[in-house]
Formats: C-alpha cells, sequence, structure tokens
C-alpha cells in the first residue's frame, strides 16, 4: 500500500504518518527499491489504532511509550494491556462528563423551546384581538 492509501484509511495526513515513522510512534516501514514506502496491512492497522488513540486524547508520548513496548516483544503485552484499559478507564469518565454536558444541553434547549412557544401562543393571543 502507498502512503496516500493508509493516509485515506486512517484518516491522518501523510504528514502525520511520515511524523509518526520518524519519532518511533509506530514499528518501521518497509521501503521499496525506488525509496517509497510500502505498507503493510499491519502497518495500516498500528495507523487506525494511533489515530483512534489521537482522537480520543492519548498524548504523543503515551503513544511513543505504547510503540516501545511493541518493540520489545510479547514480554511486555501485559503493560500495554494495561496502558490501555487505563486510556479505556480515561475514556469512560470523558464519556460520563459529556453525558452530563449533553443532559444540561438538553433541558436548556427543552427550556427555550418552553419559552419560544409562550412567546407564540401570547403573540397569537394579540392577533385575535
Amino acid at each position: 500500500m502507498k502512503i496516500t492509501e493508509v493516509s485515506g484509511k486512517c484518516g491522518r495526513s501523510i504528514d502525520t504518518i511520515r511524523y509518526y515513522e520518524k519519532s518511533g510512534v509506530c514499528p518501521p516501514i518497509a521501503r521499496a527499491p525506488d525509496g517509497q514506502r510500502r505498507f503493510t496491512p499491519e502497518n495500516l492497522d498500528w495507523f487506525v489504532l494511533l489515530a483512534s488513540l489521537r482522537n480520543t486524547g492519548k498524548p504523543t508520548a503515551r503513544m511513543k511509550a505504547f510503540a516501545n513496548l511493541y518493540r520489545h516483544g510479547d514480554a511486555t503485552i501485559a503493560d500495554r494491556k494495561e496502558m490501555l484499559e487505563a486510556h479505556g478507564a480515561h475514556l469512560d469518565q470523558q464519556q460520563q462528563h459529556l453525558d452530563q454536558c449533553r443532559a444540561l444541553l438538553g433541558r436548556k434547549i427543552e427550556r427555550y423551546e418552553q419559552i419560544m412557544e409562550a412567546w407564540h401562543e401570547d403573540s397569537y393571543r394579540w392577533r385575535l384581538w
């Protein structure tokens, strides 16, 4: 796969993909004889994971730490799992906060609809006179 395909499939810019590669946030990418990157399905999986982590607020430094653990092989699976579980717990907290905000907005919108409806009814009554 070429970098443009990976970019389209993972939702990250070509520059971001290059940055992730240079900074060690992903495993090394193979190169063709012409020097162009050749991405495997496993590489794409990495970039999809990285995009998901980044979209949910995971700092690049923590993504680098995860990638570093990955490079050390299966002996780090428990540590990687723990990192993902911690991030999942963080997302749960964020979701609770977002749910509270959504409920507050819903109540406020409902109140404004009530006010607007009352204005409309008052306006209609005055037209009948």
